[in-house]
């Protein structure tokens, strides 16, 4: 094969900042680029390898995605630009802004080596960080940063817009992940007939695993190493966040972390003289998509796009899964890797471990950046042993968007192509959920339901439902304390009950 046209990773670097100081702590794009630094060192190309970027791709920040991290100190407006500043790079033709979804990493890398393949990209970076923890330090303490910063010229988007909810979840408040994965996780719970303490033992012993690996990973956030019980149990240091999440199943985005990985064609690496044994292969990939509002799915405990991607990365690569060595599988709430496990035939006590990093809620959840870590990770894990390979997972919005890869020293075969996915994206699309009824009014019933905390306590609730003649619903309940605590100490999956709408609002009354 012409080597100007087989792709190949050659450089990973990950940051996490423990500045206390926000005066002193680097900010966002000082980190991605602290970070893009170490991935051209880790390649042994340094700075010529720097200089030979012809493309560049920054995730986009969370403090642009979601309206829960707004930065108060402004944002930078040509990030890929700003990157390619600070590490010494004029010459990339090709800048690149990524849209919101944690699938975007690996997505990005599944596209850049299609471009490889066509020989329109000869060394590429894909790069990304936070500085959340930084910005609520400085808020605390009425700090007036300025992250303002215009580098000029203009970049590319990549990914997609359309935001994760639509108006009608947006009117009964589900607009965010902290709300969307809890009715996921009451879903798959109610599907294996468990009781809530049952469920949160067995989803708690799940996630000590993540947090052993945390503990073990001097890159990650909180290493305390929290056993199950310290993370299935409620109380003051681990409160509910929504119901029937406490803080520590959630992931923990207020970190200041990036990461950075490099890809080359093979001839560009010899050119630069990137030594073999940082060659880095991607094996097998696919995305795909379930539908695109959480109201449209059959139901909270499974994934389409999930179960397609893992059977499409598995056959690119010729690979069943006995052959993997080593999984990240993408861990923002507990939901997302039960769903994952299962749409891939994965045992969730599985003795390769699910995790090289130790997860969103312990290594860290970086925004839309944390697969930019698994991945730079497992480039790590694979190149400790060759010959190896390791998949790594990629969720985007609300276990919505897919993406994954498998990763390995051992040369390719053949060229790399993937199968177009209009192939198989159609068959999801065409297998929809229940109709919705907007304004619904009968009698009704439970299907999931979540309770939103705040530091008093619960503060109001979410649900689906179905109506007498099938059709779902999405409703709030009468906020009332009592009816509230009630949904948590009881559950309150397949309540009978009614709900009415008034003002474009379900309101579900059980009994």
């Amino acid at each position: 094969m012409d080597e100007s046209r087989i792709p190949i990773l050659v450089g990973s670097g990950q940051i996490t900042q423990r500045e206390k100081d926000p005066e002193v702590a680097l900010n966002a794009m000082d980190l991605t680029a602290a970070a893009a630094r170490k991935a051209a060192d880790n390649a042994q190309g340094g700075d010529a390898l720097l200089r030979a970027l012809d493309t560049i791709v920054v995730l986009r920040a969370f403090s642009e995605t979601s309206w829960r991290f707004k930065s108060p100190f402004g944002d930078p407006k040509n990030p890929p630009k700003s990157i390619a500043n600070r590490i010494g790079n004029s010459t990339a033709r090709r800048l690149i802004y990524t849209h919101a979804g944690g699938n975007m990493p690996q997505w990005s890398v599944n596209r850049l080596f299609e471009m490889v393949t066509r020989g329109e990209v000869g060394a590429a970076l894909i790069c990304g960080g936070e500085a959340l923890a930084t910005q609520k330090a400085a808020e605390r303490a009425k700090l007036a940063l300025d992250w303002n910063e215009d580098a000029g010229g203009t970049y590319e988007d990549w990914g997609v817009a359309t935001r994760g909810w639509n108006d009608n979840e947006d009117r009964h408040r589900m607009a965010g992940a902290i709300y969307a994965y809890p009715l996921f996780e009451n879903g798959i719970r109610a599907h294996l007939g468990r009781t809530v303490p049952q469920h949160l033992a067995q989803v708690g012993q799940l996630f000590a695993h993540f947090s052993a690996v945390a503990k073990a990973n001097p890159l990650a956030d909180r290493r305390q190493g929290f056993t199950a019980a310290e993370i299935s149990t409620v109380g003051p240091d681990n409160p509910y966040i929504g119901f029937p999440y406490p803080k520590l199943m959630n992931s923990n985005a207020f970190i200041d972390q990036s990461a950075a990985i490099i890809l080359t064609s093979v001839a560009k690496a010899r050119e630069l003289g990137i030594p073999q044994d940082r060659w880095v292969y991607l094996h097998g990939c696919a995305d795909a998509y379930d539908h695109w509002y959480i109201s449209d799915r059959h139901n909270f405990h499974s994934s389409p796009a999930m179960r397609t991607v893992g059977r499409e990365t598995l056959e690119m690569a010729g690979l069943d899964l006995g052959r993997i060595d080593k999984f990240d599988i993408y861990s923002c709430f507990p939901s997302a890797v039960q769903i994952a496990c299962k749409e891939n035939g994965i045992a969730l006590d599985d003795p390769r471990g699910l995790t090289v990093t130790g997860g969103l809620p312990y290594f860290g959840g970086p925004g839309n950046n944390y697969v930019t870590h698994s991945i730079a990770q497992m480039m790590d894990e694979v190149r400790l042993k060759p010959g190896s390979f390791g998949m790594v997972t990629a969720n985007g919005n609300y276990v919505t968007k897919q993406s994954a890869g498998i990763y390995s020293t051992t040369p390719t075969e053949k060229v790399f192509k993937p199968k177009d996915p209009a192939i198989y994206q159609g068959a999801i699309n065409a297998d929809k959920g229940p109709v919705v009824a907007e304004n619904a009014d009968g009698k009704a019933t439970v299907e999931t339901y979540t309770v939103m905390h705040d530091r008093k306590g619960p503060s109001y609730a979410i649900l689906f439902g179905r109506l007498g003649d099938g059709r779902r619903f999405i409703a709030n309940t009468p906020d009332d304390p009592g009816l509230l605590q009630g949904m948590v100490d009881r559950d309150m999956i397949g309540a009978a009950g009614r709900v009415t709408a008034k003002d474009g609002i379900n309101v579900f009354v059980p009994g």
